[in-house]
């Protein structure tokens, strides 16, 4: 297929971007607007990968340019958008221009345009602290932070748009992807990058909350088998490990792959309101191996050590950590 990937630049979408060309799909990039032609992390892809995309510079933001982007395109996959919580605290508009208005802007544009496959990127932020695990997709919604307010509007008009409109839209919702390239405002690489700087007193948020941590070859994984699947449309589809472990017995468990004696320190400016943490994620992810036939290869604690082993070899090489601020609380 030809493919618009936005958010192509990420995290996520650089991994994605790569998957989608080694298997042979047409991948049009977008990727975010700036003076310095920066492609974010695909400016480090191979040149056989590279020279097969197609990049597209813009912003979700602009309707105009979201029609263009969709022209002569079979699906879309959607992954643009504003992640970091704690700068959603100070700039809620931003979110809702990006996250909401950008949204549906894919989705006009999609629409005029006859797309095939529209599939959606949810979070599992939006479910809030667990009611009950493990957690399918019918939890209730809760909007706990501003960031998870605008991903449940833009999941709430991505699934009017199949019922209004009949766009084939699936919405996949990832637990907390980790993995190589990920941006330190995430716990996992805030804790390795200090490690393999050589700190052994390690800044941290909140220590108690569990997560059902997911290693990115996975979630991509479950980006393909949405995208090939003709199952789906109008639902939403978790992407998880199905396993939780608290921050604490994280940190503890890289330390011991990384081999060093190190302690977590909790700080006041890393934790979140009280009543804006998400104490407990655990995904039931049943319902994408039901649909899509899609499984973690890094599953269970064995599959969690494995993933970090390989994002800490990742970020202990001097030329990926000299790419972050090691120590500094990214926002």
């Amino acid at each position: 297929m030809k493919v618009l990937l936005t958010g192509a630049d990420g995290f996520i979408g650089s991994h994605l971007a790569e998957r989608l060309v080694r298997d042979g799909h047409e991948v049009r990039a977008l990727v975010l607007y700036n003076s310095f032609d920066s492609r974010g992390w695909l400016d480090d892809a191979p040149l056989e990968i590279s020279s097969q995309i197609e990049f597209f510079p813009g912003d979700v933001r602009d309707p105009a340019l979201m029609h263009a982007a969709v022209q002569g395109v079979d699906a879309v996959l959607h992954l643009a958008a504003l992640i970091a919580i704690p700068y959603s605290y100070a700039a809620p508009d931003l979110y809702v221009q990006t996250n909401i208005q950008g949204t549906l802007n894919l989705l006009n544009a999609a629409r005029n345009a006859g797309i095939k496959r529209f599939v959606h990127t949810s979070t599992s932020e939006v479910y809030g602290t667990a009611r009950f695990v493990p957690m399918h997709e019918e939890h209730p919604l809760q909007g706990q932070s501003p960031y998870s307010a605008s991903k449940i509007a833009a999941d709430q008009m991505a699934y009017a748009y199949f019922a209004s409109f009949g766009l084939p839209v699936v919405t996949i919702r990832p637990f907390n992807t980790f993995g190589p390239r990920q941006s330190a405002r995430a716990v996992i690489p805030t804790i390795i990058t200090q490690l393999a700087a050589g700190r052994r007193e390690i800044s941290l948020g909140a220590l108690r909350p569990t997560r059902d941590f997911t290693y990115v070859d996975d979630t991509v994984s479950g980006f393909v088998a949405a995208l090939k699947s003709d199952a789906g449309v109008g639902e939403v589809v978790n992407l998880g490990m199905g396993f939780e472990v608290s921050i604490a017995d994280t940190f503890a468990m890289i330390a011991e792959v990384m081999g060093v004696d190190a302690r977590a320190v909790s700080e006041t400016e890393r934790l979140r309101p009280a009543d804006s943490e998400v104490e407990r994620l655990f995904s039931d992810n049943s319902k994408a191996k039901r649909l899509f036939g899609w499984a973690p290869d890094y599953d269970g604690l064995d599959g969690f050590r494995r993933g970090l082993a390989k994002t800490a070899e990742w970020f202990s090489d001097s030329d990926n950590l000299a790419r972050y601020r090691v120590g500094e609380y990214a926002v």
